[in-house]
């Protein structure tokens, strides 16, 4: 009910709907207004790799710009010397194109073979190793290897990554419209890590950075996924709670990595979140990737259709921003 209201205050540009709520409290998604559906901003979503084959659907008049994927390692080849070309070749098509642009910045890997962080990370001690590897399912007896995360909760590791996003505000604060941090969920073995890993030491330390990253961008947007957490289900540690609190306290966006109308899994972590604090944070910008669209509507037997995606993401989770994979059947 709340987005409803807010979404109407967008429409009607009304700047107190108090009488409303009695009547909205019989309002479905279903019959949401399509004004109020237009009020979402979609974005493409891709990677550094793929955006010269996918760039043409900027052309598209339905999408207000792109958000593209940066890992660690490409941005700092070598400690401390920074290589940015990508970025400024990118943001200049963007540019050209009058298209806003969001950075996602990569420091995790979902799959074995990548390890994309700078080599100084993995070879000097006092980085402990640089990375932890991520499961399938850390409660397993002989859980699968699922790829990479940086170690953020060392603190050397931490340093060198707000390094990172001091030269990338330094030299694009203002020049683009965000930037993402990727999502707060990881799965570590911690039987056999070696890193250090708690899960108190890994929520301080994603608090961290996007605290950091908020200060040092004073002009862009800056967003941090939040979908689920380590050693947490439905906020049993306060930790879903207290980014939500702390986001909305120190005005950073949040976001997350899948929208699924009613998943279950995502309803007893972020999502609920999202409904109750979407007046309360400047941004919520959540994406629509690859395996997002093959998730199956349990009541229509079908892949969900973007109108139902954009249905719950405008009437339940507040959403202003849909980053959509290029792969999506509307943009093709």
């Amino acid at each position: 009910m709340t987005k409803l209201i807010a979404a109407l205050r967008k429409v009607f540009s009304v700047s107190s709907l108090r009488c409303l709520p009695p009547l909205l409290a019989v309002v479905s998604t279903a019959t949401f207004p399509q004004a109020a559906l237009a009020e979402i901003k979609h974005y493409l979503y891709t990677s550094e790799g793929a955006f010269s084959q996918t760039q043409k659907l900027l052309d598209n008049p339905q999408i207000s710009g792109v958000q593209i994927l940066y890992n660690w390692r490409m941005l700092e080849p070598e400690k401390g010397r920074y290589d940015f070309s990508a970025i400024e070749r990118d943001l200049a098509v963007a540019e050209k194109s009058d298209k806003a642009f969001f950075l996602q910045l990569q420091d995790r890997f979902f799959w074995e073979g990548a390890r994309y962080v700078p080599d100084y990370l993995l070879e000097d001690p006092v980085y402990a190793g640089g990375l932890a590897r991520q499961v399938d399912d850390s409660e397993a007896k002989d859980p699968k290897p699922e790829g990479w995360v940086a170690i953020q909760w060392n603190e050397a590791v931490r340093g060198r990554f707000q390094a990172l996003l001091s030269a990338l505000a330094e030299n694009f604060d203002g020049r683009i419209e965000g930037l993402n941090l990727p999502e707060s969920s990881v799965n570590i073995d911690g039987r056999k890590d070696k890193t250090g890993f708690t899960c108190d030491a890994y929520f301080n330390a994603t608090l961290e950075n996007m605290a950091f990253a908020r200060n040092a961008f004073q002009k862009s947007q800056v967003v941090q996924y939040v979908n689920f957490w380590p050693c947490e289900w439905e906020n049993s540690e306060g930790y879903m709670q207290h980014s939500f609190e702390t986001a909305a306290e120190l005005g950073i966006g949040l976001g997350g990595p899948d929208i699924v109308p009613n998943r279950k899994a995502q309803m007893k972590n972020a999502y609920p979140f999202f409904h109750e604090y979407q007046d309360k944070l400047p941004v919520i910008a959540m994406a629509i990737q690859e395996p997002t669209l093959k998730y199956v509507n349990p009541e229509t037997g079908k892949t969900f259709t973007r109108s139902e995606f954009i249905e719950f993401a405008s009437g339940y989770l507040g959403v202003d921003i849909i980053f959509w994979s290029a792969s999506a059947p509307w943009l093709q």
